[in-house]
């Protein structure tokens, strides 16, 4: 199974899925969690051209390319291997950041940005999305509360960039809602946890 977590910066998904990772892995299901951009070694370097906060000259459309790329690295390495051993992959950030961050928060269109990224994904879907929704201003403010997260060039967008990429996420949950899952990250990082829990068990039963 493949699932997927997306949502604005600050949702504080990273935290909530490590203690639900180790409830599932005391159950005995082998997972693999990574993340994107990076998960693997080329990925990863992909990950530190995007990401870098120096690189402001970097163009809209050779960001949405690179970010392609580095995800076409990341399935052919690990991600589909992984699943074909029989392991549960939990990756942070797939297809659908790109869609809210290039495509609504960038402005170059859910549509263009999808074509991109079908070509580098074979047209391959997540089995299952969690998408942890927060208001932005309480995102951002968790950011600049938390001295040990890595600040990286993104989080430098002013606000208006992360409310359309908030905005974009809630239109993807509406339009892909077979896959999607919505969790509340306004709660406690437990009460966070427990849904996100609920949410992987209900899939995985059903499967």
């Amino acid at each position: 199974m493949f699932i997927t977590l997306e949502g604005p910066e600050g949702s504080g998904k990273t935290s909530a899925v490590k203690i639900v990772v180790e409830r599932l892995a005391k159950e005995g299901y082998s997972i693999i969690q990574t993340r994107e951009p990076g998960g693997t070694p080329i990925a990863e370097q992909i990950r530190d051209v995007i990401l870098d906060k120096a690189n402001t000259a970097l163009d809209p459309r050779a960001e949405a390319l690179l970010y392609a790329a580095s995800r076409r690295q990341h399935l052919v390495e690990k991600v589909w291997p992984a699943i074909k051993e029989g392991k549960i992959v939990i990756c942070d950030r797939f297809l659908d950041s790109s869609l809210a961050y290039q495509g609504g928060a960038r402005g170059l269109g859910v549509d263009e940005i999808l074509n991109i990224n079908l070509f580098a994904t074979e047209g391959k879907w997540p089995d299952l999305t969690l998408l942890f929704d927060i208001d932005p201003r309480i995102g951002l403010e968790r950011i600049n509360k938390n001295a040990n997260r890595e600040v990286n060039r993104l989080d430098l967008e002013k606000l208006e960039f992360h409310l359309k990429v908030r905005e974009t996420f809630l239109k993807l949950a509406k339009q892909y809602q077979d896959r999607y899952v919505i969790i509340d990250a306004s709660m406690s990082i437990e009460e966070v946890a427990e849904a996100t829990y609920k949410a992987i068990k209900d899939k995985l039963n059903a499967n």
